[in-house]
């Protein structure tokens, strides 16, 4: 979408006044909504130390010298997908927001908020990648649009006992650095949100691929507290799920260790020397370190803090659905036709051999996890048909089934088994390829994973053909808008869980009666490592 701006002056009351820009339409000189970049919500952190919220009286600025908000958040450094190492904006000091807000005047109790956390398999990514332009001037959707930036891959979650020990001294939890700085933004959020408009009590987290696995760790962190701390109403899980009980601390130690000798530093020494010059390093060396050793994939740790160690226990014993059912949350969630391709790209497996794909997959999952889906997915070591490679065609296949199509329908049917009623799950399954996804994705990918970016961002900056409105706002986006308002009924039609909403690939709605339910059952039910991250008996 071709558009023009120009500086916006917004007081944020006791905050102080911050510039931002109006987004309007170059044709038309229609405005489309405001922006401010680069808010901070948390004060500078030392490196793998918890960030602090901002005292009472932190102000952005004056009305003469408002705080500039309109360039990008501070980008956390980050590996590269699918192009070269892009260091600009690169900061470890990245605990900002991106705030889009509607033009005109607020409803009567504020606009709905949606805290938005973006993806990119926890190791890379930025709120700065996209745009609510569309999504606000031209779209159903009338909401606040928060989107937080947060410290990713070895930044974010490295996890050790030094580490644990380092944090304990000053009173600190550590590991799952980047959850905390997501938590910490929609606090900010909810605190703050009402000084543009927002609504406080109307809070929607969302996320995709990896923001979607970060909504169901917050929303779990969420349910876990006081219902007077709870900020989150609503959840939207896009092509994400659970995928497994993230790894006990002594896995999470042989990653520390094995970053130690990536850069020479001696794992004898004493713990205070080794974090010393592991905060020495600068952060591109100790990036290519970190991603160059067997567990270069940085994920959560299961540390009794932010994530529960009987996490995926809790599923199966009902207690997460009690506490969802007790808070009425409502959930949207669901994904595309064709997951695997954009899954199998992303640091494939070194050699096509099945202990490839085993040491590829130890580096995201449990090794015991690990051990019983191969045992259930290649019982003879051997790859089945339809699989012609275990580093591209397999991998692709039993990734993309653990991060979305069969956990998420295990996490479905750990709320329904116990109580939450099909009413508070709404799915959705899209088979469409708009035209603008073809500049970041080939065709011949076909709807694979993250080509409904264009969809849920009407556009993400680029122009849906009209027709693609037409069908994405009837299928998708005009429930979504009511979704996001709190409406009782969003029009979804689905009658069941195990029915999902589908944007078909001629632009129809239809509803479809899920047919990887039961291969879904079979994998939640025969690997028990899965549901509770401990050794079991074997298949």
């Amino acid at each position: 979408m071709q558009t023009t701006t120009k500086p916006h002056l917004h007081s944020l009351s006791h905050r102080g006044y911050i510039q931002g820009l109006t987004f309007s339409a170059a044709t038309t000189n229609t405005p489309l909504c405001h922006f401010f970049s680069n808010l901070r919500y948390g004060l500078p952190a030392q490196r793998w130390r918890r960030a602090s919220p901002l005292p009472s009286d932190y102000s952005y600025g004056t009305k003469e010298e408002p705080g500039k908000c309109e360039k990008g958040a501070g980008v956390c450094p980050q590996p590269a997908f699918l192009g070269p190492v892009d260091r600009s904006g690169w900061s470890e000091d990245c605990f900002q927001v991106n705030v889009w807000v509607p033009v005109g005047d607020a409803p009567e109790g504020g606009w709905p908020v949606l805290f938005y956390i973006h993806g990119g398999w926890l190791q890379f990514g930025s709120p700065n990648g996209f745009s609510g332009t569309g999504l606000l001037g031209d779209s159903p959707v009338n909401t606040i649009i928060v989107m937080p930036a947060y410290r990713l891959n070895v930044f974010g979650f490295l996890y050790s006992s030094e580490l644990e020990h380092d944090a304990a001294s000053v009173g600190e939890t550590t590991g799952n650095h980047g959850f905390w700085d997501q938590r910490l933004a929609l606090e900010w959020t909810r605190d703050n949100i009402g000084l543009f408009g927002g609504n406080k009590e109307n809070i929607t987290v969302a996320g995709y691929s990896a923001g979607a696995y970060s909504t169901f760790h917050q929303l779990t962190y969420d349910l876990s507290l006081p219902a007077q701390q709870s900020i989150i109403k609503r959840a939207c899980i896009w092509s994400n799920s659970p995928a497994a009980q993230p790894k006990y601390p002594p896995e999470a130690q042989s990653q520390f260790n094995a970053l130690l000798t990536a850069l020479n530093i001696p794992i004898i020494l004493p713990d205070s020397e080794k974090l010393a010059r592991l905060r020495a390093v600068d952060p591109d060396t100790l990036l290519i370190a970190a991603t160059s050793t067997q567990f270069h994939q940085y994920r959560p740790t299961s540390d009794g803090a932010f994530v529960s160690r009987d996490l995926f226990k809790s599923l199966e014993n009902g207690k997460f659905a009690q506490r969802f059912k007790e808070r009425n949350i409502k959930l949207l969630l669901g994904e595309t036709c064709n997951e695997p391709k954009l899954y199998s790209l992303w640091f494939p497996p070194k050699d096509n051999t099945l202990d490839a794909l085993r040491t590829r997959l130890i580096a995201e999952y449990p090794t015991s996890t690990v051990d019983a889906l191969l045992a259930l997915y290649y019982p003879d070591n051997k790859l089945p048909p339809g699989q012609e490679n275990w580093d591209s065609d397999a991998f692709g296949h039993i990734y993309a089934d653990m991060q979305v199509y069969k956990i998420q329908r295990g996490l479905i049917h750990s709320l329904v088994s116990h109580g939450v009623p099909d009413s508070s799950i709404y799915r959705y399954r899209v088979e469409m390829r708009v035209k603008c996804a073809e500049k970041q994705i080939p065709i011949e990918w076909g709807v694979t994973h993250a080509t409904d970016h264009f969809i849920w961002f009407w556009g993400n900056g680029e122009v849906l053909e009209e027709r693609e409105k037409e069908a994405v706002g009837r299928a998708l986006i005009g429930p979504l808008a009511r979704f996001l308002d709190g409406d009782g009924d969003i029009g979804w039609g689905t009658q069941s869980h195990r029915q999902m909403r589908v944007l078909k690939g001629d632009g129809e709605v239809g509803i479809w009666e899920d047919g990887f339910w039961d291969e879904a059952m079979r994998v939640w039910g025969a690997v028990p490592e899965i549901r509770d991250g401990k050794e079991s008996a074997r298949l």
